[in-house]
């Protein structure tokens, strides 16, 4: 899977543990909803890592926590 593809799939999985949704996240992260939409529809090539730190900040995780996942493992991720 390509990275993009690995945020869009993390993003959704703490949405649903967190049992809230893209206008929850919008609510507590400060991303618009636009593109939040464009993330998690894979729309995209790259984003700045300010964006994943907002969305971050949303959840109430690190960044660290965020990429804590086998979605960024090597194994799972393609050029």
């Amino acid at each position: 899977m390509k990275i993009n593809q690995a945020v869009s799939e993390r993003i959704k999985e703490l949405c649903n543990e967190r049992k809230i949704t893209q206008y929850g996240l919008y609510m507590k992260s400060g991303v618009p909803q636009s593109t939040l939409s464009t993330i998690t529809n894979c729309t995209f090539e790259s984003m700045k890592l300010r964006i994943i730190y907002e969305i971050c900040e949303g959840f109430e995780i690190s960044l660290e926590e965020f990429f804590n996942s086998p979605l960024f493992s090597r194994e799972n991720l393609e050029d």
